[in-house]
């Protein structure tokens, strides 16, 4: 077989190859349903997520997101990327969160929602990644010791 080596010989042709580049990479990942799904996560919850074109519909666990997260700040939570992206209204979502708390799930459903629209839409990835909402928390809280009450905490000394 003959492969065809090719020379860049000038920026302006280093230029050229990385815009094509990034056109062959940008590419929309769907499901046969017309879906993009991801997997979000948060402290112990793991959250699916399927985002899909609609009228803005919610669905945690079967359940509408009103039901499920009742306080306003969860759902707050889950609406940023939307609000970041300037998508609000235009997509459902359909997820499945287990594990951890409510806040850790709100959280676990955000960045799967997130992660989902930038495989549906790549065009938001730099949006959402400057404010922040790609990059998964990795705080979780600290395993208990042996010899201490808590993770840090010690016992507490007596004189007498």
């Amino acid at each position: 077989m003959t492969e065809k080596t090719q020379t860049l010989s000038d920026l302006k042709d280093l230029a050229e190859a990385k815009v094509e580049a990034a056109k062959t990479e940008a590419q929309p990942k769907i499901d046969n349903l017309g879906r993009a799904y991801a997997t979000g996560k948060r402290k112990n919850s793991i959250a699916r997520v399927w985002v899909k074109p609609g009228s803005g519909r919610v669905v945690v666990n079967s359940r509408p997101i009103e039901e499920y997260f009742a306080r306003a700040t969860l759902r707050m939570i889950i609406g940023q990327p939307f609000i970041v992206a300037a998508r609000s209204n235009q997509f459902d979502v359909m997820c499945t969160v287990v594990g951890g708390g409510l806040s850790g799930q709100a959280g676990a459903v955000r960045h799967g929602i997130t992660k989902a629209l930038v495989d549906f839409e790549p065009g938001l990835r730099p949006v959402l990644k400057k404010a922040g909402l790609l990059t998964r928390d990795a705080r979780v809280v600290e395993r208990k010791k042996y010899g201490r009450r808590k993770a840090r905490r010690g016992n507490q000394w007596v004189k007498r």
